[in-house]
């Protein structure tokens, strides 16, 4: 039986990737991929052809049986388009799966956006909670941001580009005047921490755009 490997990729920088990651994803027979377009950028960076298959929350339904099939006769390495599959990102199904099937499962870890942004924003590293995005509906929004009201830890938070300033409204009307870091294109030639206040914060945040980070 093959083995399962949940393989972290660069979050934007692509020297940041693992001597390991490297080599797994050379002798893998299979990479399952979030995006296929953007793994393919990182294995040309590094002269790798290992074969690719789509694998995302739109497609899991029927993709998640060809993987496990895969693992029948070889090994498999799961990778979304940055960080760690599962982290927000899709996998934790074809784990859970594969689990069930007695196939071994191997984390081969690597580049992180919540560490990474927990060692530059200035902020207490520990306790931290990693709340991930916010949910889509308002109602469901003001539910969550009640529960997290809260905690007594530093809450890290995902947020698609063109919603950053709306959030951050969101946040100063739920939680009032805390600190905050935002950080933007981590590990890029553009990367942004911006230190201050919820209060403050839209004084230093531009205008969305519905570009990808």
């Amino acid at each position: 039986m093959g083995r399962l490997y949940v393989v972290s990729t660069p979050i934007g920088n692509l020297e940041d990737v693992s001597l390991r990651a490297l080599r797994i994803l050379k002798e893998v027979a299979l990479i399952a991929a979030e995006d296929t377009r953007v793994t393919r950028k990182l294995l040309s960076r590094y002269d790798i052809h290992t074969r690719l298959l789509a694998y995302h929350e739109h497609n899991k339904g029927y993709q998640t049986g060809r993987v496990l099939q895969a693992l029948d006769s070889g090994d498999v390495a799961l990778v979304s388009d940055a960080g760690t599959p599962v982290l927000s990102d899709p996998g934790s199904d074809l784990i859970r799966m594969a689990i069930g099937l007695g196939f071994e499962i191997v984390a081969v870890p690597g580049p992180s956006a919540i560490t990474y942004a927990l060692a530059v924003a200035g902020l207490e590293a520990e306790p931290f909670l990693f709340a991930g995005f916010l949910p889509s509906t308002k109602r469901d929004r003001e539910q969550r941001l009640r529960d997290l009201a809260g905690i007594q830890a530093t809450l890290v938070l995902f947020e698609a580009p063109h919603r950053v300033r709306a959030t951050l409204r969101e946040l100063h009307l739920a939680w009032g005047n805390r600190r905050v870091a935002i950080c933007r294109e981590l590990t890029k030639l553009h990367e942004q921490v911006v230190r201050t206040t919820l209060a403050l914060s839209l004084i230093h945040i531009s205008e969305p755009t519905r570009q990808a980070e």
